[in-house]
């Protein structure tokens, strides 16, 4: 075994042996001990043997056995450089408030369009576990929710923090040229390139309206993706005609309805997939998500090289265990060489009245 096959999972915890010496250190100016470590109080009492330093060697010992254990030390037993091949898809998500109309339908109760687009972003993070995800969010404005990563249980957490109340606070407006403008930085990454062409990456929108808002118009956000070789795949979310705008008071609690236009531009949405070789689809259709994926594993797939520890055995109860024998055996040298031993005999005439009859057995 090399020095290399062994790591600290939490190294952290052996900065506690610097506090050791400064121990044994103020224990020497004091000439008495202090009661920072486990029995040091006892430790100036006469020892069962005549080297007195004894139990303080074997409680640093023991302290210092245990300070590592708690740093977890592990043996690893296969390290090895893992390939994978999958694409860079980054999500970018409409909450402008007219994502809470509820247009949708699930189980027979009114759900609202964030409700509705959720599974088909659910899907993306839990059907692709070969591709790094990423998270834009946008409404007035564009924020970064979450950057390319494989890590998809915590994508997964990141959607679910995506609420009303959430929806509620953002600028409302619907920016979606800034959130693309955000996706394609997001994507802009060295050695993913031939010449100006991004590979293996992908644009996901989801959005239910018109672009109003912004810096970036989607026309200018469409032309550097396709000149980028991005696709932009759209989604549009929402009914024709006029649909149920929920009305909150103040403290976000839902107190009515109104009834409001939808503003789903289909064709420009269309025209941005179109432009860029990606595809548009509606979120309510049920083979939408089947249609994205296959459409986008036509593409030629990017390789990924990460590092992975497939076994690790854990070393702690190597130095645990004798790092509390040591504290013991400390404690136990620390004592005093004689120890009062309890008198039956005395203790009765401690307590026993004067004038008071002795105890005769019963016969």
């Amino acid at each position: 075994m090399r020095l290399s096959d062994y790591q600290f999972h939490d190294p952290l915890w052996l900065l506690a042996l610097l506090a050791i010496p400064l121990v044994v250190w103020v224990r020497g100016r004091r000439g008495a001990p202090v009661l920072v470590v486990p029995f040091a109080a006892s430790w100036h009492r006469p020892s069962l043997i005549p080297t007195s330093r004894w139990p303080a060697t074997l409680a640093a010992s023991g302290l210092v056995l245990l300070a590592v254990a708690l740093a977890r030390p592990q043996r690893v037993e296969d390290k090895r450089d893992v390939k994978q091949r999958g694409y860079d898809l980054m999500l970018a998500i409409d909450l402008s408030g007219s994502m809470l109309a509820e247009d949708y339908e699930r189980g027979g109760e009114r759900i609202n369009r964030i409700q509705a687009i959720k599974p088909v972003i659910q899907a993306f993070i839990s059907k692709r576990a070969n591709d790094r995800i990423g998270l834009v969010i946008f409404s007035g404005k564009a924020y970064t929710l979450a950057p390319l990563t494989f890590d998809h249980e915590w994508l997964a957490r990141q959607i679910e923090r995506i609420t009303v109340r959430m929806v509620l606070s953002l600028e409302d407006g619907t920016a979606i040229g800034d959130g693309l403008g955000i996706a394609l930085t997001r994507l802009d990454q060295a050695g993913r390139e031939e010449g100006n062409k991004r590979k293996g990456a992908f644009i996901v929108l989801l959005t239910d309206g018109a672009n109003n808002r912004g810096l970036l118009t989607p026309d200018q956000a469409t032309e550097i993706a396709r000149s980028r070789a991005v696709p932009i795949y759209t989604i549009g979310a929402g009914r024709d005609g006029l649909v149920p705008m929920p009305v909150f008071d103040e403290n976000h609690n839902k107190i009515g309805y109104r009834r409001m236009p939808a503003d789903l531009d289909e064709g420009a949405l269309q025209q941005m997939s179109d432009a860029t070789g990606g595809r548009f689809y509606r979120a309510a259709e049920s083979d939408t998500i089947e249609k994205a994926f296959a459409s986008i594993d036509q593409a030629q797939k990017i390789e990924f090289q990460a590092k992975s520890y497939l076994l690790t055995t854990e070393l702690f109860a190597w130095f645990a265990t004798p790092g509390l024998l040591l504290l013991f055996a400390g404690a136990l040298l620390a004592l005093p060489p004689r120890l009062p031993r309890w008198n039956p005999s005395a203790a009765l005439k401690k307590f026993r009245s004067p004038g008071a009859p002795h105890p005769h057995p019963a016969p």
